[in-house]
């Protein structure tokens, strides 16, 4: 019972978002603390991860999943709005901000859903 909750491609699926999600709070923060840093190029997961995690966890694979890498790269579509070559649009940033920490909390409840699960189990109910 416990190995097939933790070692699902669902589970490690979501644990995979929540790290996407994790280093791209670090990216944000990063991008927002650069923001006036001359030349400084904006920061994100790699666009391709989502659709890597989506294939891999169409497989029903967990070994698959768990080979998903989340990476902080260059945002190669960032332009600069100012002469000095800053990518960093402030307002973007927050908005992306707060996209992500709704993204966590629902990582999160999902998470917390399979704990939920094994407590039940464990209950007996």
């Amino acid at each position: 019972m416990i190995d097939a909750l933790f070692s699902g491609a669902n589970y490690q699926g979501v644990k995979k978002m929540l790290d996407a999600t994790t280093l791209r709070q670090e990216a944000i923060a990063s991008n927002l603390a650069n923001i006036e840093t001359p030349h400084y190029k904006r920061m994100d997961v790699q666009a391709t991860f989502a659709s890597e995690l989506s294939r891999a966890i169409g497989t029903g694979s967990a070994h698959t999943v768990r080979g998903v890498q989340a990476r902080i790269t260059v945002d190669t579509s960032a332009t600069a709005q100012n002469r000095d070559g800053n990518t960093v649009q402030l307002e973007k940033e927050l908005m992306l901000l707060q996209k992500n920490m709704v993204a966590h909390h629902m990582q999160t409840q999902m998470i917390s859903g399979t704990f939920t699960k094994l407590r039940s189990a464990i209950k007996s109910r």
